[in-house]
């Protein structure tokens, strides 16, 4: 059963006041497939460009999605998170194109989980990737987004 639903089937938050605190930890992944002339512009590490340096400026979009994760999604509880790491690693692949791996890792005290924040955190990392990278191509592909674990509440979640 979906839980953001009332019991006349309209969408409701839930109601956490009851629940207790406790640690919550959440780890997304998104993948970002780079053409060939954006991977080569990256493959020797961040690029500046007139908005900053791609890389860091993906990590730091992603961090501030996390944070304002509340403000994006209906019905997500706004949360303090106590930790918010984003890192990005670059691959390059055998026809030349590349590969931008974006994890971004939420650890929180609350009375409901962290996944949506993590989730955002990747997505919109990635797509501030695509925003600096579009002036090269926009053959840029931001595929496979998904929760790799989470910790806390109910029930823990490690992808298989």
């Amino acid at each position: 059963m979906l839980t953001h639903l009332d019991d006349k089937n309209r969408p409701a938050m839930v109601n956490v006041g009851d629940k207790p605190v406790t640690r919550r930890t959440a780890h997304a992944v998104a993948v970002v497939t780079l053409p060939p002339e954006l991977a080569a512009l990256l493959r020797d590490g961040d690029i500046a460009t007139k908005k900053g340096p791609v890389f860091h400026t993906a990590v730091l979009a992603g961090v501030m999605g996390a944070k304002r994760t509340a403000e994006l999604i209906p019905l997500c509880h706004p949360l303090g998170l106590d930790d918010c790491q984003v890192e990005i690693e670059s691959r390059p692949l055998a026809d030349g194109s590349g590969e931008a791996v974006i994890h971004c890792r939420v650890k929180t005290h609350a009375k409901t989980g962290v996944e949506m924040e993590a989730l955002t955190g990747a997505t919109v990392a990635a797509l501030t990737l695509y925003d600096m990278g579009k002036a090269v191509s926009h053959g840029i592909v931001i595929k496979d987004v998904r929760l790799l674990e989470k910790t806390g509440g109910k029930s823990d979640y490690r992808a298989g």
